[in-house]
């Protein structure tokens, strides 16, 4: 055999992973390979392999394991669009995947690559854990790779998919990056597993439900996409890479964009006349940025609150939006931290902001405040006063009390602030401000009912609507609403070239 039949030879076992049966076992359980996964993810013929021989080193308990060229990890580079990325994808057909010390440092290889590069990392997680039998040196491979995680974190955008277990120590890695997507019924993460929980507290519970992708898109919004199937996961990664640069130096690709007619008549009748009424603040979204560029994230979790990316004349934006046809639109805890998270990730990676705003204030009660409303509410105002990408606020309707302040209002930073003509600026909403300041002349009227619907009417007239906060210059402009996308359009462009000096300081304490 000559050596490069034998080069051959050993590319093809290292191909192979764990061998035909195991990779039949794989696709039984509706899972690619690690690197079926790749070649989905990257452009054709781009992908190029590091690590391909590596071996483990037989330190564990055992020294008559297998060996598997790659140690079950396949690690590398590609482009996504015609744009660089680094990769690692665990192979589940090897020892689980699980994480050796050869393993880590070939994951830990391309991290280290991705930072001195400036590229994104994309990481495919399918593996049972640290591989027992090496004892503290796969723990210590797990802690280098969150090191570098931690690092890596607002330098170059960090996306994990979740292809199988993730369980222990391992699901820390994700957890740290900015995004995280599971596959539905193949996928879970979980700290301690179904085993270790019944023994410590009794509970019965399954894999899935304890941490399936389900489990935590609605849950605990951990994950931000559930997927149906592994080809979706892949395709949703490839679609987000579209909205984000490659670093924090650079700014998000544009895509063509011919101008036309940018007036949006559906905007003027979007808002109901009553204002308790609800709508969806989705469809404001479509009529605002380009056909079809809206991608929202964590859809299923806090949907009191509307996150995602999208285009406006062919710009990369990033948006935070109330939805009223969820609660009101009211913040909460969980709403807070969806947005703040989302927020600090823009801002990180230069993706300018639009705020919309229709929110009657923070969810009062009991569990909010005996959970932390304070300090998880106070996530979101520190991230939008933090930020200093370009940032455009539209107030379509209510906008009350510390949730006015919150959502992006002049006083924390906004470059912009538009209201609609429907805009309830203000303290309170028109009843319970009325009830408070008129109590006793309320009380003391023959005719209570009669006498508070009065007042109401009056403090709506003067109160409730967007012409005092344009006087003081805190709104500037009420807009005709169908005119909105093309003050976005100019807005942004006016702010392209956004400086902020910021105070010297090593970084900030956000209220965790």
């Amino acid at each position: 055999m000559s050596k490069i039949q034998e080069l051959q030879s050993k590319i093809a076992e290292a191909q192979l992973g764990g061998g035909q049966v195991r990779i039949d076992s794989q696709h039984k359980k509706g899972k690619l390979t690690a690197r079926e996964r790749l070649k989905l993810l990257l452009d054709e013929g781009s992908f190029e392999e590091i690590g391909m021989f590596v071996h483990n080193r037989n330190r564990g308990m055992t020294t008559d394991q297998e060996q598997f060229p790659g140690d079950g990890v396949v690690t590398g580079y590609g482009t996504v669009n015609g744009r660089l990325v680094y990769v690692f994808s665990q192979d589940f057909t090897v020892y689980g995947g699980s994480l050796s010390e050869p393993h880590a440092r070939k994951i830990c290889r391309v991290m280290d690559l991705a930072m001195e590069n400036g590229a994104p990392l994309i990481g495919l997680n399918d593996s049972g854990g640290a591989r027992i039998q090496e004892g503290v040196v796969s723990l210590a491979g797990y802690a280098d790779i969150f090191y570098r995680n931690t690092r890596a974190s607002g330098v170059i955008p960090q996306i994990s998919a979740i292809m199988g277990p993730c369980a222990g120590g391992a699901v820390y890695s994700p957890a740290i990056t900015d995004f995280i997507l599971m596959v539905e019924n193949t996928s879970y993460m979980f700290v301690t597993g179904p085993n270790v929980v019944k023994t410590v507290t009794h509970e019965e519970v399954t894999s899935e439900a304890l941490g399936g992708a389900q489990t935590h898109a609605t849950k605990s919004g951990v994950t931000h996409f559930a997927c149906a199937n592994e080809v979706e996961c892949i395709r949703t990664i490839r679609d987000m890479l579209s909205y984000m640069p490659q670093n924090c130096e650079e700014t998000a690709p544009s895509v063509p964009y011919e101008p036309g007619n940018e007036s949006r008549p559906a905007l003027n009748n979007i808002i109901p006349d009553n204002a308790n009424q609800p709508y969806d603040m989705k469809d404001v979204i479509a009529e605002l940025t380009d056909a079809g560029s809206f991608l929202e994230v964590h859809k299923d979790f806090a949907d009191n609150i509307i996150v995602g990316f999208a285009r406006v004349a062919g710009r990369a934006i990033g948006i935070v939006a109330n939805q009223p046809a969820v609660l009101a639109g009211v913040l909460d805890i969980h709403a807070s931290v969806k947005g703040a998270r989302f927020t600090r990730f823009c801002d990180a990676f230069n993706i300018p902001l639009l705020v919309l705003v229709d929110v009657p204030g923070f969810l009062p009660g009991t569990d909010q405040e005996w959970n932390g409303i304070i300090t998880n509410g106070a996530k979101l105002l520190f991230a939008l006063s933090e930020a200093t990408v370009p940032k455009i606020t539209v107030t379509t309707r209510k906008a009350y009390g510390g949730a006015y302040c919150v959502m992006n209002s002049k006083h924390i930073g906004a470059d912009l602030n538009f209201a609609f003509p429907q805009a309830e600026i203000a303290v309170m909403g028109p009843k319970g401000a009325v009830e408070i300041i008129y109590k006793k002349e309320i009380d003391a009227s023959p005719n209570p009912e009669a006498r508070m619907n009065e007042l109401v009417a009056e403090y709506t007239e003067r109160f409730a609507n967007p012409y005092l906060a344009a006087e003081k210059g805190y709104i500037d402009e009420v807009v005709v609403p169908e005119t909105t996308r093309e003050r976005l359009i100019k807005g942004y462009a006016m702010l392209e070239n956004k400086v902020v000096n910021m105070p010297r300081k090593k970084h900030g304490n956000i209220p965790l």
